[in-house]
């Protein structure tokens, strides 16, 4: 029998990968390690499966494995800034982003990352540069002129954020693979930057990626620089208003879990529910919930009729507009004299706007009218500094509705 070959099986694997066979591909990756372990090709196309299956920290430790052995090599470099960079450590990851890119300057991919890592960073206008050059290199391609809208909005200049959104919605109407996720984010952009038709609610791809982005720094994100104490002060009025302990709960947009250490006092089990993948591992890390789901909330609660106790939404609504259906959908899923808690960031003049932040606002007074008709009765209602943004605070409104059917 001939010996295994580790470049045929190398590029076996990368075949199966191309095709989509993961399962397939890691086998013949790890083959070849066991045959050449300090192979950087096997070690960096570990650390790509890794990511697409959303094992981040097997990422950084593969290709993190194939700059050890190879630490001049571009290739290798992106990988592992790209890597680090869904890790959070975005620091670590624009150094390695730069290093590729001296070496491999006109990589539209790894400029594209370089600069959606420094707006995670803050660093809106440090993060133009790096999108331009990716959108001049690949300008067809949709993903830079979303990513270069997002940073032109957030370094405050709204007319070239409408301008690179109107093109990667362009380039997404009219791409080969029809990106629809990204269609549909540009035009929830547009919408924020320039008023008129608003969409009912964010999409759910943009929330989850937004959040499956966030997910390694959000603690430190929240509870420092945006001194976010929005759980702690929702659980303070479910305490002053005297709900009970021992329930069934479910958190919903669970995040992290920082609204499930506020909510496990009244939990006889608690349950979260998040669109993010990323976010949800986070939460499992707490050991604070029972169970976690992935989904929606619109489409989870109505499956669950009459099962908890206590329903909590915590800075979750922000990213719908008319509230009505989960209004209806939190009261469905509530036993009877159950109790719903929530914060909205508050608006005043129309039900609900989308904001530049792209976070919606709400009337206080709409959402209580909203709460009736779903069979919601108002406990207490209270106005609230949500965080900072920006260095300004955020006017919300704290909910506690209970169950009158």
């Amino acid at each position: 029998m001939p010996a295994e070959n580790p470049r045929e099986l190398l590029e076996d694997g990368a075949a199966r990968h191309a095709r989509g066979d993961l399962a397939g591909a890691e086998r013949r990756y790890r083959r070849v390690l066991a045959l050449r372990p300090q192979d950087a090709n096997a070690h960096n196309l570990l650390g790509v499966l890794a990511r697409q299956r959303g094992d981040v920290t097997a990422a950084v430790a593969h290709t993190g494995r194939a700059v050890a052995l190879q630490p001049e090599a571009p290739v290798f470099l992106a990988s592992h800034g790209a890597a680090l960079a869904e890790a959070g450590r975005l620091t670590e990851a624009v150094r390695h982003l730069r290093a590729a890119l001296a070496r491999r300057p006109a990589d539209p991919v790894t400029l594209r990352n370089l600069g959606q890592a420094l707006c995670g960073l803050g660093d809106a206008p440090a993060a133009l540069g790096p999108l331009a050059q990716a959108v001049a290199l690949d300008p067809q391609a949709p993903l830079p002129w979303l990513a270069l809208a997002h940073a032109r909005r957030e370094a405050g200049d709204a007319a070239g954020a409408a301008a690179a959104a109107e093109a990667a919605l362009a380039r997404a109407q009219g791409h080969a693979e029809g990106d629809a996720a990204v269609a549909e984010q540009a035009r929830f952009l547009l919408a924020a930057l320039r008023g008129g038709a608003v969409p009912d609610r964010a999409p759910a791809s943009y929330v989850r990626d937004l959040f499956d982005q966030f997910a390694p720094r959000f603690d430190a994100e929240l509870t420092g620089r945006l001194e976010y104490r929005t759980p702690e002060l929702l659980a303070a009025l479910l305490e002053e208003m005297g709900v009970a302990r021992g329930l069934r709960v479910l958190d919903l947009g669970c995040g992290t879990g920082l609204s499930g250490v506020a909510l496990a006092p009244f939990a006889a089990r608690l349950e979260g529910l998040d669109l993010s993948p990323r976010m949800l591992a986070e939460a499992g890390r707490r050991g604070l919930y029972q169970a976690l789901h992935q989904a929606d909330l619109l489409s989870f609660l109505p499956a669950h009729p009459a099962a908890y106790g206590l329903v909590a939404a915590v800075d979750v609504l922000n990213y719908l507009g008319d509230l009505a259906p989960a209004l209806h959908a939190m009261a469905t899923a509530l036993a009877p004299g159950g109790v719903a808690a929530f914060s909205v960031e508050a608006g005043e003049g129309v039900p609900f706007a989308l904001g530049e932040g792209m976070r919606y606002r709400h009337d206080p007074a709409h959402v209580a009218q909203l709460a009736a008709t779903a069979g919601l009765a108002v406990a207490a209602q209270r106005g609230a500094v949500l965080r900072q943004e920006k260095g300004a605070p955020v006017a919300g409104a704290l909910f506690v509705l209970r169950a009158t059917g």
